[in-house]
């Protein structure tokens, strides 16, 4: 485990560093970007492949694919109860704390040409996402990365495997050889992941000035606290129903977690987080499983993040909205924000639809762009803890979450 401090400590130290070289060199900190992308490209090779193999192997090999329909009824119960739970306490928040009040900057001189251009950008409709699930070709789903068409294939593929029987055992020697490989692979991408964060962060402090988190203090501050209370109320609740410590989830998952912080990145995070999952006592099955799904339906921090911009969208425009539009905005962002994980700028997009079907400026969003980099940061982070709490819920309600392996593996970190 001295590799994983020593990776938490570099990741730390590239952050603190990136934030000072974007601060005090911002016309060199830009130029830094590419590392970023880079590290994040590499991490994209892994996450395909990985999935499949794992999700194949996890439910093929234990040839249980019967519970598979249980595991996915109680993923969505938990999912929905969770997301829920995050836009009713973003509109809390947002009616208590007004991030919108007040606010000092004149959105008369902010131009509203990039929202315009999101605008074209078309998010996925409940109904598309249901309709696109469905891959029509495996190759363009791997390379594409598109999570839950690979998660179909691999459940159907599983299916096919096990009905096949022993004269199919030579496939599954081969995809767990493959995940063998791809966790080691996971292991050296990783060396990577301080340069990684180095540049993401350092262009991001250098594109937009260090003063922008002063001059969005506010607004930053109410929504990383009311991320922080819907961690406290919900995924710490979680894990005590479930007799499982959340401070050794977050200790488990610290590394990826931090990746999701630094680069705004689920993809970043999640094939270490999945393996530590597995080393913290979830079944590779459900892993596997929950997770990729977790990231269509279980996006915690981001439908919370909807529902308090939409509020701090409509409070700078001076428009107060009654209890019941907020509940009709509430119960669309429920729908809207489920399947649209693979688009650009997703929550900035579907804040834009949610604004124009309602009537409601735009303009708010322009000023959002400004910080969404470091908004971002916050939420992708609590959409990465609670797919990891979710899988430990999921592994409990089926009676399959190994307390021993637990319980050995946190004395080990």
């Amino acid at each position: 485990m001295k590799s994983s401090k020593k990776l938490t400590l570099y990741i730390f130290i590239a952050l603190i560093s990136g934030i000072l070289f974007g601060w005090l060199l911002p016309q060199y900190a830009v130029k830094m970007q590419p590392l970023g992308e880079i590290f994040l490209k590499m991490v994209k090779m892994i996450i395909a492949p990985l999935i499949f193999a794992t999700l194949t192997v996890g439910i093929a090999g234990h040839g249980d694919v019967k519970s598979l329909g249980k595991i996915g009824l109680k993923a969505l119960i938990y999912f929905e109860a969770a997301t829920t739970i995050a836009l009713i306490l973003g509109l809390v928040t947002a009616n208590i704390l007004k991030p919108g009040s007040g606010f000092s900057i004149d959105i008369n001189t902010i131009s509203i040409s990039a929202v315009e251009n999101m605008q074209t950008i078309k998010a996925h409709s409940f109904v598309d996402m249901i309709v696109n699930i469905v891959p029509t070709s495996i190759f363009d789903a791997l390379a594409k990365g598109d999570l839950l068409q690979i998660v179909v294939f691999a459940v159907f593929f599983s299916l096919a495997v096990c009905a096949v029987g022993q004269k199919a055992r030579p496939v599954l020697d081969i995809l767990q050889s493959t995940c063998d490989v791809m966790f080691k692979f996971t292991e050296y991408v990783m060396k990577f992941a301080p340069l990684g964060v180095f540049g993401a962060i350092s262009a991001t402090i250098g594109q937009n000035g260090i003063g922008i988190l002063l001059n969005y203090a506010k607004l930053i501050g109410i929504t990383y606290f009311a991320l922080i209370l819907f961690v406290v109320i919900v995924l710490v609740l979680a894990c005590k129903i479930i007799n499982v410590s959340f401070r050794n989830i977050i200790k488990t998952i610290k590394d990826p977690a931090l990746l999701a912080f630094t680069t705004a990145s689920s993809e970043a995070a999640l094939p270490k987080a999945m393996s530590q999952m597995e080393k913290f006592g979830v079944p590779k099955s459900i892993v596997s499983f929950v997770m990729p799904m977790g990231y269509t339906f279980n996006l915690d921090g981001s439908t919370l993040y909807l529902t308090l911009a939409t509020l701090f969208c409509a409070q700078i425009a001076g428009i107060n909205l009654s209890i019941e539009q907020q509940l009709m905005i509430m119960l669309t962002l429920m729908l809207t924000s489920k399947g649209i994980a693979g688009v650009p700028r997703v929550s900035l997009v579907i804040l834009t639809g949610t604004l124009t079907s309602f009537g409601l400026p735009i303009v708010g969003v322009a000023v959002l762009l400004g910080i969404d980099q470091i908004l971002d940061m916050g939420r992708t982070t609590v959409n990465l803890i609670g797919n990891c709490v979710a899988t430990a819920v999921v592994a409990r309600w089926e009676n399959d979450f190994d307390y021993e392996k637990m319980q050995k593996f946190v004395k080990t970190l």
